[in-house]
């Protein structure tokens, strides 16, 4: 199905410019007190605590990328962005929760009408985690489906969901036949939660590990990963916007890169309000009269505005280019993950950057800035975001060699 170019549906998603797309970016900003009320917990909890859980599906949040046939927003794609900003501003680990939950929603909308009616059907608010580490998968096929076994890490926010899409290889015992990137979707009845997420940054995350054993997935209840390369999906035929038609892997980093980008004004924000009011330890001179605290501002509000205009742009950009039934070749592709990890890591270094002028009192656990610090890199370490990697692939599709990412 995908790469056909045919032109999806005309009923566009609701956009930045829409007062439906202003609500959720509102009603995420408006959380942002609570949540930064709840760090603490949230980091002792490990995981979210049960009132944001709340709060974001009392808001709307969870579902701004669903279906509007099911009851979601069905948001233009730069609604992930705009409103993990907002939310990251509060708390990454929250954002990094609602972001991945969130868009999971989207691309449940490109799986088979059977495996949404078996997940919407029956609670259309039910939350879905993943992880998509393909080789920690190996699955077979088997009359009228495949069965699955595998260990996966980093499935974030998992004990507060009832389904999983876990990625795998598929592949005969002897690979004679070559193997097939495919996404599964699991009930929480057909895989075991290990709990070992305890870690420096995004503790709040409950990104805990999931184990599958000689499970039987219907085919209807998984997706070829080249059928979400761009164009027309499986799910196309009841969701044919063209936000059902963005290609998945290619904006991969986009889903998570606004917790990044909120982290680090959050960070800013916090840095210049304590710059006006603080003076020196030891010579008591305001610091905000320094020379070297305004250009640390200058700097760091430098990489995040930049960082944040790249971001939305290519949103926007990519779903524009799918409305007009535009599919990306390799070229663009490789440049949507090059840009993704780039203006991560120009937030990463605008936090660290704050850190390092911060001084000793940086380092009380008693104040946000260790915790932006910690959670920065820990979003940074996302493979999604390591510029190696991205940068790697995009020099070498420039160069006319091809791709090494076989999600794109």
């Amino acid at each position: 199905m995908a790469g056909s170019g045919r032109k999806p549906g005309a009923n566009a998603p609701t956009g930045p410019g829409s007062d439906a797309y202003a609500i959720m970016v509102a009603r995420a900003r408006a959380l942002i007190p609570a949540l930064r009320e709840r760090a603490s917990r949230t980091e002792e909890l490990r995981r979210l605590p049960p009132e944001t859980e709340r709060d974001l599906h009392d808001s709307g949040l969870f579902r701004i990328l669903q279906p509007t046939r099911v009851g979601g927003g069905e948001l233009d794609y730069v609604a992930l962005v705009d409103c993990a900003d907002a939310l990251g501003q509060g708390d990454a680990s929250v954002s990094w929760n609602f972001a991945n939950l969130a868009s999971h929603h989207w691309m449940l909308g490109m799986f088979a009408l059977e495996a949404q009616n078996a997940v919407w059907g029956e609670d259309p608010s039910a939350l879905i985690a993943s992880s998509f580490v393909f080789p920690a998968g190996r699955a077979r096929k088997a009359d009228g489906g495949y069965v699955l076994n595998g260990h996966w890490p980093f499935s974030s926010g998992v004990e507060s969901c009832e389904w999983n899409m876990l990625a795998s290889i598929v592949a005969s015992d002897d690979e004679a036949d070559g193997i097939e990137y495919r996404l599964f979707l699991l009930n929480r009845r057909d895989y075991s939660i290990n709990d070992i997420w305890n870690a420096a940054g995004l503790r709040g995350t409950g990104s805990n590990d999931v184990q599958v054993t000689d499970a039987f997935v219907p085919e209807q209840m998984t997706v070829a990963v080249s059928d979400l390369t761009g164009g027309p999906t499986p799910g196309s035929v009841v969701n044919p916007s063209a936000l059902y038609a963005l290609p998945v892997f290619s904006l991969f980093p986009y889903v998570l890169s606004g917790v990044g980008l909120g982290n680090a004004q959050a960070c800013l924000d916090d840095y210049v309000e304590i710059a006006r009011h603080r003076a020196s330890t030891y010579n008591r001179a305001k610091l905000g009269d320094l020379q070297s605290t305004q250009i640390k501002i200058a700097q760091a509000s430098a990489k995040i505005d930049a960082a944040r205009l790249i971001m939305r742009m290519n949103c926007i950009e990519a779903l524009a280019a799918a409305r007009c039934g535009q599919i990306p070749d390799i070229a663009a592709k490789t440049k949507l993950r090059r840009d993704g990890a780039f203006t991560v890591n120009l937030c990463t270094d605008a936090v660290s950057l704050l850190f390092a002028a911060s001084g000793a009192r940086s380092l009380f656990t008693s104040g946000a800035l260790q915790r932006q610090f910690r959670d920065a890199h820990a979003v940074n370490s996302h493979l999604a975001f390591n510029f190696d990697a991205a940068g790697t692939n995009y020099g070498r599709v420039a160069l006319g060699l091809p791709s090494e990412n076989l999600t794109l």
